[in-house]
């Protein structure tokens, strides 16, 4: 199982609540691309509409330029294969007041290409200064423990 994109900031800017694994429906340079490790999930969310599931602002940067269809667009939506009632769920939780759904993470698993979503809150100012503490304690805590 190879990890081909990664959102670093994911946990930083929201508290994760569960995860939930779907599919990604991609074109077959797109495929390419992502295996390169050529996929950003930098600001990018999904959304749910219309009865389906839609990851946008996912950037799929093209392996080859010129291999590429005429009006490509890198930031398109991408729809997210999950089920009918992963999907009915999901916009339950959608729907609720400052709940996102944000991709954390685009691997494979076998020949097929999966997305991690959480489901999250956005952090407050205040709480990404805690979790900023924490990380610099436990830090100084390993440096002097390896010190020693």
């Amino acid at each position: 199982m190879a990890n081909f994109a990664e959102n670093r900031k994911a946990y930083f800017n929201y508290d994760i609540l569960e995860k939930i694994t779907a599919g990604l429906e991609l074109l077959g340079f797109e495929v390419k691309s992502v295996r390169a490790g050529r996929m950003s999930l930098d600001g990018s969310y999904a959304i749910v509409r219309g009865g389906e599931a839609f990851l946008v602002g996912a950037a799929v940067t093209p392996l080859q330029p010129k291999n590429v269809m005429p009006g490509y667009d890198e930031r398109r939506p991408r729809k997210l294969l999950l089920t009918k009632k992963e999907i009915a769920r999901l916009a339950g939780l959608e729907s609720k007041q400052g709940l996102t759904l944000v991709p954390i993470s685009v691997y494979n698993i076998g020949r097929k290409i999966k997305l991690d979503l959480g489901v999250g809150r956005g952090k407050k100012k205040a709480d990404k200064r805690t979790s900023i503490r924490k990380r610099e304690t436990a830090r100084e805590i390993d440096r002097t423990l390896k010190n020693t």
